[in-house]
């Protein structure tokens, strides 16, 4: 196996080999644009560079550990310490570094940007100047881009120093602020890291160019950015730049507006760079029209390649020759014309609320997420959870099939991506590479680029009070609907008082790599697993402290878990999955999977006792008895304090509950979506029969009464998970007048849920004042 390939051979396709800024910089080379010379170290080089060493598991292991220390400073800087040297200490296995000097001595004996840079000794004297940069693979979404998080070494001359860096790029994988990080945006897989070794372009003129106004977002203008001397200089801010104005139709320059640059950062004979400060008074820009037009021509094409707007940082060695050094897609610029005046291309259900926009990327199958650049808009045919990874890097998301309640209306609300399901023909009508805006409000998408009016999970649930308002108490309690640790720190600043649906089936495959849970226990790797989702759930439980945290167990449907790598071998396909093999009957069918996330719960609550678990999808006694008896057996069932909760989504709950609480249940959480199609004969997921699905129909409200009130009878908890409460105020005003003791919402309906909430409670208190007695 090769641990080594030139840019050449790289392209987004390798994104996962050799991480995201490497495989951009193939993209660039394959659309024929003048990249400086350079190749990849695999992160596969790494990975067997620390088994070759046998530190791999130790290493793996610490990581884990340190995690899980984030928040005590000098426990997390021990482990960090600890794991920079297994890492120095071991370095790189011997035939790797073959590779990499045998691709080094190739950089020295190629012109470059630089001329030959060395003696091409291919030995360890001086070789080609060229910079060492970490690429890290599978965190460059739009909420984990690890920007200057892991180290850099720029001005590296020869073999031994290139080594070195190596080596360093790769200790600085387990940094504490690395690791801090990584826990924030819960990434919880082991970290793996791709090294990018680039030839050094000792620029005269260096600047950005963006494809489009980056302010106005203006496509019809192209601005060239330029100053003397390195880069560094206008890309951090530190000089004002000549900028340029580009006409878009012919690349002729418009405006030019000249800068104040009064120092220029070059680089010295030792190597390392220094300001030197620019005599006063320039009368002409940096660079020539001519150079501009070659410039913005250049950039044009890399935008055409790319199917959207770019920001592109480009460099001019002494032999004149022009460099681009990188390329992203631009991220301020927009159209702040009136959407209402833009075309309706689409229309579907509105799923998710929130207006973004983007360039439009068709795909089929989550295998193909790779493809998808951070800030596109998903248009798939419909999502599952494996698809999760690829909705949080999108701007929005778009489904020819589902109701409001699939699978990606449920993830896009929690992750605060605008969405749009059952729109029927949105990968047909759509054109891959275009501009469009969703609304996921009004369920509309439209044609070109409007001002974005998304918030985030902080924004729109910092305050437990609505906007201007104090904030509320109400008897009611308030809890949150989580699926992943992404967002569980910021939430659990908000005051929420715990949370009421905690989804497993996010954390499962991701734990699981994708791959089908009997796969994994077959090839005997379950520890791993479980390993991975007690560090998530702790993750997710230690910002709410002693607040409760109900855990769902897996509750996907034989559809879903056949789209799981291993699935075909062992899920059957059936006609109608939703009312399937799923839920409690999948346990007492398959108890080793089970009892492999029961492991989890167990091991994560030795140290978050707030957490609690709920058996989904249950339809008899029977199947609960049989699956407490399983919870009983295994280790969590030994521990103190456990509540054990049942989802309500069967009708046959309303007779059951009873003999259910008998049988040992704390809690009843109402799932409304599955109890209304249940009761109404809706498919929740079908797009064509949206209108009959009514979550405020008298027979679905009634339901919702009895089991509020038989949990009253019998004195046990009652929650709803679900948006009806923030969405609609009689809705929430019914569930307080029914008595129930809890209502679960996401966490962008947090404020308003409570809003609701507070205001039935105070009208039932007044209510209560009026009609006492003597009155």
């Amino acid at each position: 196996m090769r641990h080594v390939l030139t840019f050449a051979e790289l392209g987004l396709e390798q994104m996962m080999v050799v991480g995201g800024k490497a495989a951009n910089l193939g993209e660039l080379v394959t659309a024929g644009l003048p990249v400086p010379d350079g190749f990849a170290l695999t992160a596969d080089a790494f990975a067997e560079s620390m088994r070759d060493g046998g530190v791999h598991e130790d290493l793996v292991a610490t990581h884990r550990e340190a995690l899980s220390a984030v928040g005590d400073d000098a426990r997390l800087a021990d482990l960090s310490r600890r794991m920079a040297e297994m890492v120095t200490k071991v370095g790189i296995t011997p035939r790797i570094v073959d590779e990499v000097l045998a691709a080094y001595r190739s950089l020295d004996s190629d012109a470059g940007p630089n001329g030959s840079g060395g003696n091409g000794s291919g030995g360890n004297g001086s070789g080609a100047n060229v910079a060492v940069r970490s690429s890290a693979v599978g965190e460059d979404g739009k909420d984990a881009s690890f920007a200057g998080m892991n180290a850099s070494f720029t001005n590296v001359g020869s073999a031994d120093e290139l080594l070195g860096a190596i080596v360093r790029c790769w200790a600085s994988l387990f940094s504490p602020r690395v690791v801090s990080y990584r826990a924030e945006k819960g990434l919880s897989s082991d970290p793996l890291m791709a090294v990018v070794v680039q030839k050094m372009v000792s620029s005269e003129v260096a600047g950005i160019v963006f494809t489009a106004d980056p302010v106005t977002g203006d496509l019809d203008h192209l601005v060239v950015e330029a100053v003397e001397g390195l880069g560094e200089a206008v890309v951090s801010g530190a000089v004002t730049p000549d900028t340029f104005l580009v006409a878009r139709a012919d690349c002729s320059v418009l405006e030019t507006s000249m800068g104040n640059q009064e120092f220029r950062i070059v680089r010295g004979s030792d190597g390392h760079d220094r300001r030197e400060p620019v005599a006063p008074g320039r009368t002409t820009p940096v660079i020539d029209p001519t150079t501009v037009q070659t410039i913005a021509r250049m950039a044009l094409r890399a935008e055409r390649h790319y199917a959207r707007p770019q920001d592109m940082e480009w460099a001019i060695d002494p032999q004149h020759r022009i460099w681009i050094v990188q390329s992203r897609p631009i991220t301020t610029g927009v159209d702040t014309s009136d959407e209402s005046s833009k075309p309706v291309l689409l229309r579907g259900l509105a799923a998710a609320p929130g207006i973004a926009s983007g360039e439009v990327r068709i795909l089929h199958s989550p295998r193909d997420g790779h493809q998808l650049i951070d800030g596109e808009v998903l248009v798939a045919p419909m999502t599952d959870p494996d698809w999760l990874p690829t909705i949080r890097r999108a701007s929005a998301v778009v489904t020819d099939r589902g109701g409001i309640t699939c699978h990606a209306a449920i993830v896009a609300r929690e992750v605060g991506v605008p969405c749009i399901v059952g729109t029927r023909t949105g990968t047909k009508v759509l054109t891959a590479g275009s501009v469009v805006t969703v609304d996921g409000g009004s369920g509309e998408v439209r044609s070109g680029r409007v001002a974005p009016q998304r918030a985030t999970v902080t924004e729109v649930s910092a305050s437990s009070g609505a906007q201007g308002q104090p904030a509320v108490v109400t008897a009611t309690k308030i809890y949150v609907n989580l699926g992943s640790p992404e967002h569980a720190a910021e939430v659990g600043a908000t005051g929420v008082d715990g949370v009421g649906l905690l989804r497993a089936e996010f954390m499962l495959t991701e734990a699981l790599s994708g791959r089908h849970p009997r796969a994994v226990i077959a090839a005997g790797e379950t520890e791993a697993a479980i390993s991975a989702m007690a560090d998530a759930l702790g993750r997710i439980a230690g910002p709410f402290g002693t607040r409760p945290v109900v855990y769902r167990t897996t509750d996907l449907r034989t559809n879903e878990f056949r789209g799981l790598e291993g699935g075909q071998e062992f899920e059957p396909e059936e006609r109608n999955p939703m009312i399937g093999f799923r839920g409690c009957y999948r346990y007492v069918s398959e108890p080793e999977v089970f009892r492999l996330e029961l492991a989890a719960l167990a091991r994560a609550r030795e140290t978050h006792p707030n957490l609690h678990v709920m058996l989904p999808f249950v339809r008899t006694r029977w199947e609960l008895e049989r699956c407490l008896e399983l919870i009983d057996e295994s280790p969590l069932g030994r521990q103190r304090g456990l509540h054990r909760w049942v989802m309500a989504e069967v009708p046959s709950v309303m007779y059951w509950l009873p003999e259910y609480v008998e049988a040992g249940i704390d809690g009843v959480s109402i799932g409304s979506n599955d109890l209304t199609q249940l009761i109404l004969g809706v498919d929740r997921d079908s797009e064509s029969c949206a209108e009959l699905f009514d979550g405020s129909d008298p027979a679905v409200l009634d339901a919702i009464a009895t089991i509020i009130s038989t949990a009253r009878r019998c004195g046990i908890t009652s929650s709803l998970c679900g948006q009806a409460p923030s969405t609609n105020p009689d809705f929430a005003e019914r569930l307080v007048r029914m008595g129930i003791t809890s209502v679960s919402v996401n966490p962008d309906a947090i404020a308003t849920t409570r809003l609701h909430v507070a205001r039935a409670e105070q009208r039932l208190l007044v209510e209560a004042v009026l009609d006492a007695p003597g009155r």
